[in-house]
């Protein structure tokens, strides 16, 4: 499991004094950082090897300004090219939100998926959940 802390903004805040629903996408995103230096370890965009395929977020309860937020990030399936990313946002103890990203290892080049090596599932599977 990989663990990142996030202060929310301010401008993060929607009408209502509630974090907007929109910026649990970005602090995922965000929180997938040490997930994809697995992949390419300085990050480099010339040698980018992964695309999403697709994004899911459920909500749970209400996420507020002025506290710390805790997203959880595992590994939830391995595929051939492709594995899922189970997250979540914890805030005072409370889950907040869950979200599965679907990636996959990809060529740019030949615009097709390429299988993951067994050093990349290996490294995966040590953040798998459960």
């Amino acid at each position: 499991m990989f663990v990142d802390i996030i202060q929310p903004r301010f401008s993060e805040t929607d009408a209502l004094g509630h974090i907007n629903n929109t910026v649990f996408a970005v602090w995922f995103e965000g929180a997938r950082t040490a997930l994809f230096r697995i992949f390419t370890p300085e990050l480099n965009l010339q040698q980018w090897p992964l695309i999403i395929a697709r994004v899911t977020i459920d909500y749970h309860a209400q996420t507020q300004y002025g506290q710390p937020v805790e997203i959880r990030t595992f590994i939830s399936r391995l595929g051939g090219s492709s594995f899922d990313v189970y997250q979540q946002a914890w805030q005072n103890g409370v889950k907040c939100a869950t979200g599965t990203t679907v990636m996959v290892q990809f060529d740019y080049q030949s615009q097709t998926a390429t299988p993951l090596s067994s050093d990349i599932r290996a490294a995966l599977q040590l953040h798998a959940l459960g």
